[in-house]
């Protein structure tokens, strides 16, 4: 373990490494900060940069969009009462009401602070765990993993917002997308169209780009003003905290921390979920619940622990088994592939200096970030008062010059286009847009594991149930089914009771 984290920190100490998770945790603060984007939006724009770099700086440079965008979506929030994330959505019901009293630069220096402390109580969970699993994961075969990439979509889809069965629709459509191309093992062309552009897939940029970039923008238009904010009103001197508030603020953060790591490593919930989680908690058993939502500390302590605890334990599942649990962590593994490394349990032995370079660079991040967010706060203060009608045509410029500059191709750009009114028109009919992308990064792989495991079982589908961990897996997954009907159909009638005492 020495030697491992020896290692990392060498690696996430050299220079370009350094510049680059500096990058990474500025544009993620910055594009947190902005209404209306968003991480996987944040994500997908930045992704063609990092084609140019090694896959070390690369996935340094992501990560630190990741877990920067959740520092700065509470900006947002406190600021403006419109989240810049969805798992900082919650952190505006205290943090808005904190402000409006006056109180704004306590409640965004707090939020920094649950910050660090949550992602540092993730980092060591990923550190101490990550190798226990891969050492379990080395001893799956294809059945394993497809019971494991099964589970995750179904866990997805049943814990998205809304109904599961549209969760399940969107993951089905995104697999669909990733089945388009050539075949792995026959070389034949399907889905295609007779358009030579598709021969080798769908562009996973072009695909992020388009559902999360360009259908937010779209959504965003006419909806977010910029707001009357007093700059001078928030300096150094009003984000000094009372005795009062750090007391009852250290409880709060351990509490988030530890849900949000739990939810972390969970496939399908992630950030938000713990966000919320941790703030139904920390109300239950506050001896004055009726005052949430009126400016409590412990609102935005909570929450923000436990959504920067889940951002770094949710890379031990992508890591270390190759499932991503959430649509970011996909992208993640999308830019792994596209640099040439096949993620895993054996990543860690192929690659640990990219392993633990990573590791150590979320201390350094998150080191840069609490550096970053104090001083800088009256920058992202100014950049919240920009009219959005400006900002919205910058990132169309640079959705279109990152598709274009990943193959120098027009075709993309047209599929930017063709997604993002697509994710715009499922946005409006209540579709949930992650599981479509869990999809189309998972589909591929599990179709592959999946023929792979039927020749090792000579066409016997009984290879599934005859292997310990993939049966109990694809029991685990029947299980999370039929709760999810079970839950749509009370679903169902409790609506006709409802709308019944409505009408009287």
């Amino acid at each position: 373990m020495l030697d491992n984290l020896a290692l990392g920190l060498q690696t996430a100490l050299s220079f370009d490494n350094l510049l680059w998770c500096f990058v990474g945790v500025f544009a993620g603060t910055l594009l947190g900060v902005i209404p209306g984007i968003g991480v996987l939006a944040a994500i997908s724009m930045l992704l063609p940069l990092t084609f140019q770099l090694d896959a070390t700086a690369a996935l340094i440079m992501l990560a630190g969009i990741w877990y920067g965008t959740s520092y700065g979506g509470s900006t947002a929030s406190i600021l403006l009462n419109v989240p810049g994330t969805p798992s900082s959505a919650i952190t505006a019901l205290d943090g808005y009401p904190m402000a409006r009293q006056g109180r704004a630069g306590v409640a965004l220096l707090m939020t920094t602070i649950a910050s660090f402390t949550g992602g540092s109580i993730g980092i060591l969970l990923l550190m101490g765990f990550s190798g226990s699993i891969a050492q379990v994961a080395l001893q799956f075969s294809s059945a394993e993993y497809f019971a494991l990439m099964l589970l995750g979509l179904v866990a997805a889809s049943s814990m998205s917002s809304g109904a599961m069965s549209k969760g399940l629709i969107m993951v089905c459509l995104g697999m669909l997308f990733g089945l388009v191309g050539s075949d792995v093992y026959t070389g034949t062309r399907r889905f295609t169209f007779g358009m030579i552009e598709l021969a080798d897939g769908i562009a996973l940029v072009a695909l992020a780009l388009g559902i999360f970039g360009l259908s937010e923008v779209i959504a965003s238009i006419g909806k977010i003003d910029a707001k009357d904010i007093d700059s001078r009103s928030i300096g150094l001197k009003s984000m000094k905290p009372t005795r009062e508030d750090m007391r009852r603020s250290w409880r709060p953060m351990l509490r988030g921390a530890a849900v949000g790591s739990f939810f972390g490593t969970l496939p399908g919930t992630g950030p938000s979920i713990a966000a919320f989680m941790s703030y139904a908690m920390e109300r239950r058993i506050s001896k004055t619940p009726e005052k949430f939502g009126t400016g409590e500390i412990e609102g935005i302590t909570g929450p923000e622990s436990a959504n920067n605890a889940a951002d770094q334990t949710a890379f031990i599942p992508t890591l270390a088994l190759g499932i991503p649990g959430s649509a970011t962590m996909a992208l993640m593994l999308g830019a792994l592939m596209i640099h040439g490394i096949a993620p895993g349990p054996q990543l860690m032995t192929e690659q640990p200096a990219l392993f633990w370079g990573l590791v150590m660079s979320f201390w350094i991040g998150n080191l840069l970030l609490l550096v970053l967010n104090i001083p800088l706060i009256g920058l992202w203060v100014r950049l919240l008062t920009v009219p959005y009608h400006w900002l919205f045509p910058a990132v169309l410029m640079f959705i279109c010059i990152g598709t274009y500059s990943v193959n120098a191709s027009g075709f993309d750009v047209l599929m930017v286009a063709m997604f993002g009114i697509l994710g715009y028109a499922l946005r409006l009919l209540n579709f949930p847009l992650a599981p479509m992308l869990l999809g189309f990064v998972l589909g591929p792989m599990m179709e592959e594991h999946f023929r792979r495991a039927m020749l090792l079982g000579r066409g016997d589908p009984m290879v599934f149930l005859s292997r310990p961990i993939s049966a109990v897996v694809l029991l685990l997954t029947l299980g999370l089914l039929l709760l999810g009907v079970r839950a749509t159909l009370q679903t169902r009638r409790r609506q006709p009771l409802a709308d019944g005492r409505a009408s009287r």
